[in-house]
């Protein structure tokens, strides 16, 4: 069980999707609510929470969010071809929403958590099949990790939470994964849902 610590504030940005511990994540924002959320950031060096949405759609009214989101960071910003502000941000630490409030412009802030990262745990020799798919996924779909160490796939946490984005899971079953405290046990839940994705 994640020891949390104190409290602190953070700006939430609801989505239909979920951000891993270590991942990427590439937005582009056009509403105010969230103009206003990437000038605090940038203005204070802060991030903020990604969650996943349970009801609710992105733009619009506020969504209801999932509790347990990940801490952004923005490292990258650009305006594209129509104007419309492009930001990428990276995944932090995991939370959990205690509790929540909706600012006069339509921005969610709530009151979170923060838990302490997983412990590096080594890959036992069960889960060396995951290692290999891993590898295949990255090159194909992710560029951006080709260059990770190999020590990278030798930890739990990373090789989970990468398999986690990567592979093709439901919006649900990629929250769970998030959810899950203990790096191996969500190696093993990985592993007994791969044979789904097997062409017959």
């Amino acid at each position: 069980m994640a020891v949390p610590s104190a409290l602190i504030e953070l700006p939430l940005f609801p989505l239909a999707c979920v951000l891993f511990p270590g991942g990427q994540l590439q937005l582009r924002i056009f509403e105010p609510r969230y103009l206003d959320l990437v000038r605090e950031c940038t203005r204070q060096a802060t991030g903020f929470g990604v969650c996943l949405i349970l009801d609710g759609d992105e733009t619009g009214l506020p969504a209801l969010p999932a509790a347990i989101g990940t801490i952004a960071r923005i490292s990258d910003f650009d305006r594209d071809e129509d104007g419309l502000l492009g930001i990428v941000a990276e995944g932090g630490l995991r939370f959990r929403v205690v509790r929540s409030r909706v600012r006069a412009n339509g921005l969610l802030r709530g009151e979170v958590e923060v838990w302490p990262a997983e412990a590096e745990q080594p890959v036992p020799v069960e889960f060396a099949l995951l290692q290999s798919i891993l590898e295949r996924l990255i090159e194909t779909m992710a560029p951006h990790w080709r260059h990770a160490p190999r020590s990278a796939y030798d930890d739990a946490s990373w090789l989970g939470f990468r398999l986690a984005e990567l592979l093709p899971l439901s919006p649900p079953e990629q929250q769970h994964m998030l959810e899950l405290e203990d790096p191996l046990q969500r190696l093993a839940e990985l592993r007994d849902i791969l044979p789904r994705f097997q062409k017959p």
